[in-house]
C-alpha cells in the first residue's frame, strides 16, 4: 500500500475527483489504483476565507517499488497500518463468568471483546436499556421529574450517550485500539466517515442505535446484559473478589469483576471506599458552558457563512491566567445544545449534546478549570472523595439559585458581577436579536456568577478575555453562560496494578469512572485494555 498525504481540494469536490488528483501525484493513469482507502479528512481553514479540504489517502497499485521511486517525496511513502489483534493467552480456567460493572464505553467494549472471544460476561447496569433511558431523559427534560437510576448519567451507553457523540482522543495508541474501537462503531451502525475524520462524532440519536446492536451483538456471543441491577456490594474472601451483590438483595458469584463505573457513580464509590479499595482523590475540572449563535462561530472560523460541504464549525481554545491556572474549552458542541444532566435529587450539573446533524442554532462547550486536591479539600476533607463533596456543594448551588432550572446569565452581567467592569457592547446582541439560550429542560436567567468559588470566577473572566483577543467575539457580552459544568471526568482514581488489577485480586478498575479515561474513545479503548488483561490471565469460559 501507498500512503498519500496533503491532498487539497476545493470544498465542491467528488470523491472521484480525490481519486484523480491522488493518482496524478503519483504520475499513473487512474485506472492503474487498484484499491483506494481515504485515511484521514480535515477542514484547512488557515487561510480563511479561502478553505480547503486535506486528505490523506492509501492505494494499491502495480509495481509499487516503481511509483514510490519516481515520486520522492514526503507527500508519498509506502504505508505501514498497525492492526489490532487480541490475544486469548490465559490458562487459568474461570469458575464463574466475568461480571462487568457498568455499560458504558469501558463496560461495552470490555464486555464485546470477552464475549466475541468466549469469555460470556454478565454486564451488570443499574440503569434502563437505551430505549428506556431515551424516554426517562426525554420526560425529565419536559416535566422536570429526575429518575435518579435512568438519566443522561446513567444507563446503557453511559453519559456520552447523551453527548455530541465525539470520538476524538488524545491518547497515544501504539496498538491499534483506537482504529478497532471506530471499526467496531462502524460494524455497528455509525457513519463510516468516522474512520477517517480528522474530528470524527457520531451524535446522540445515532449513538442511541449503536449502542443497542453493541448489546445485541454481546448477547449473540454469550454474554448477558442486565439492566437495573445495580452492584450494591462486593463479595470478598481472603484479598479476592468472590462475587457482587445486585439492589441489596441477590448474590452473583464471579471471580473476575471490570469495575466500569462512570465518574457519577457517587454511591459505589462510597461502597468502595467502605470496602477499603485503594484509591485516591484527583484533579478533574469545573465550570461553566459557554453558547454563542453557530452562525456566529461559523464566522470566527471560516471567516465566512457555512457552505453545505463544511461541516458546523468547532473550536478548541486555551488560555493560562496569571495566576497559573489553565482554562479551556472542554466537550465542544457545533449546532448543539446545553443539557440538565443531574443525577441526583436536588443537585443540578450540566452537559452539551448535538445530534448527527449538528444543525442546531447554537453552538456550545463547557469553559473549564482545572482543580486539585488542594483547592477542595475543604469540602470534604483529606479522603480520596473530597473531590465528589466539591462537586455536590457546587451542583447544590446550582439547583438552589435557579430553583430546580439551570440557570443562564449574559456573559457581560457575568463578567460585571465579578470584576466590576461594565458589560462591552455586543456584537452578538446587535446581529443576532433572536439569539438565545438552546437548553434541553427548564431554564430560567439568575445569578450564574454565584455558583462556583470566586477564585474559579475570576479565573473563568481573565481566560475567556484572553481568548476573545485571539478569536475575535468569543467574549461578547452577549453570550449566555449557564451551570454548573461539574462532570468533566472522575474526580477519583482507583489503584491497579500492570495486571489491570486492584489490590483486590480479581478486581479490574476501568474506565473514565475509575480515573483512566476522559472520553468516548479513551473509555472504550481501555475497556479493550481490561479485556485484553483478563484473557492474559484467564481461558474462556467453558462451564455450563
Amino acid at each position: 500500500m501507498i500512503r498519500v498525504n496533503q491532498i487539497k481540494m476545493p470544498l465542491n469536490h467528488t470523491i472521484e475527483d480525490v481519486l484523480h488528483k491522488t493518482a496524478k501525484i503519483l504520475k499513473i493513469e487512474p485506472g492503474g489504483i487498484e484499491s483506494f482507502r481515504i485515511v484521514k479528512k480535515s477542514v484547512d481553514a488557515r487561510k480563511k476565507p479561502d478553505i480547503v479540504m486535506i486528505y490523506s489517502v492509501e492505494v494499491s497499485v502495480a509495481s509499487q517499488d516503481r511509483v514510490l521511486a519516481r515520486c520522492r517525496s514526503g507527500q508519498v511513502q509506502a504505508a505501514a497500518e498497525t492492526k489490532y489483534h487480541f490475544r486469548v493467552s490465559g490458562q487459568t480456567p474461570m469458575e464463574h463468568r466475568p461480571a462487568i460493572i457498568g455499560t458504558g464505553p469501558a463496560g461495552l467494549f470490555c464486555g464485546y471483546m470477552l464475549a466475541k472471544h468466549g469469555y460470556r460476561p454478565i454486564l451488570l447496569e443499574r440503569g434502563r436499556c437505551v430505549e428506556q433511558r431515551r424516554a426517562d431523559v426525554e420526560r425529565f427534560w419536559e416535566d422536570g421529574v429526575l429518575d435518579p437510576s435512568s438519566n443522561v448519567q446513567f444507563g446503557e451507553g453511559g453519559a456520552g450517550t447523551f453527548s455530541d457523540g465525539k470520538l476524538n482522543t488524545l491518547v497515544k495508541d501504539k496498538c491499534g485500539r483506537n482504529k478497532e474501537v471506530l471499526r467496531i462503531f462502524v460494524e455497528a451502525g455509525a457513519p463510516e466517515e468516522i474512520l477517517y475524520e480528522s474530528k470524527p462524532h457520531i451524535g446522540t440519536d445515532i449513538l442511541l442505535a449503536v449502542v443497542r446492536r453493541l448489546r445485541e451483538q454481546i448477547i449473540a456471543w454469550g454474554g448477558e446484559v442486565r439492566f437495573e441491577a445495580q452492584v450494591t456490594d462486593l463479595l470478598t474472601q481472603h484479598g479476592q473478589v468472590k462475587g457482587v451483590v445486585i439492589n441489596r438483595e441477590e448474590t452473583l458469584s464471579c471471580g473476575v469483576l471490570a469495575l466500569a463505573i462512570g465518574h457519577s457513580a457517587r454511591d459505589t464509590f462510597q461502597m468502595l471506599y467502605d470496602r477499603q479499595i485503594p484509591m485516591e482523590a484527583k484533579a478533574f475540572a469545573v465550570g461553566l458552558r459557554i453558547e454563542h449563535p453557530a452562525a456566529m462561530i461559523d464566522q470566527i472560523q471560516y471567516g465566512r457563512e457555512r457552505q453545505p460541504y463544511l461541516p458546523a464549525a468547532s473550536y478548541k481554545v486555551t488560555a493560562q491566567t496569571a495566576e497559573g491556572r489553565g482554562v479551556y474549552s472542554f466537550c465542544m458542541c457545533p449546532g448543539g445544545y446545553v443539557v440538565n444532566a443531574s443525577s441526583e435529587a436536588g443537585r443540578l450539573a450540566v452537559n452539551g449534546m448535538s445530534y448527527s446533524g449538528r444543525d442546531g442554532t447554537n453552538s456550545n462547550s463547557a469553559m473549564i478549570v482545572t482543580v486539585t486536591p488542594e483547592d477542595y479539600r475543604e469540602y470534604g476533607g483529606d479522603g480520596p472523595l473530597c473531590g465528589i463533596a466539591f462537586q455536590r456543594a457546587l451542583e447544590e448551588r446550582a439547583y438552589q439559585l435557579g430553583q430546580g432550572a439551570v440557570l443562564v446569565e449574559r456573559y457581560g452581567a457575568f463578567r460585571e458581577a465579578v470584576t466590576g467592569l461594565l458589560p462591552k457592547p455586543s456584537v452578538i446582541q446587535a446581529q443576532y436579536p433572536d439569539f438565545r439560550p438552546a437548553i434541553k429542560g427548564a431554564y430560567r436567567e439568575g445569578r450564574v456568577h454565584e455558583i462556583l468559588p470566586e477564585v474559579l470566577n475570576r479565573a473563568l473572566v481573565e481566560g475567556i478575555d484572553l481568548i476573545g483577543q485571539n478569536v475575535k467575539g468569543f467574549d461578547d457580552s452577549g453570550a449566555y453562560l449557564s451551570g454548573v459544568e461539574s462532570r468533566t471526568s472522575s474526580p477519583v482514581r482507583i489503584h491497579r496494578d500492570d495486571s489491570g488489577q486492584s489490590l483486590l485480586r480479581g478486581l479490574y478498575p476501568c474506565g473514565e469512572g475509575a480515573g483512566y479515561a476522559g472520553g468516548i474513545t479513551s473509555a472504550a479503548m481501555d475497556g479493550i485494555l481490561t479485556a485484553e488483561k483478563i484473557a492474559a490471565a484467564y481461558a474462556p469460559f467453558t462451564a455450563g
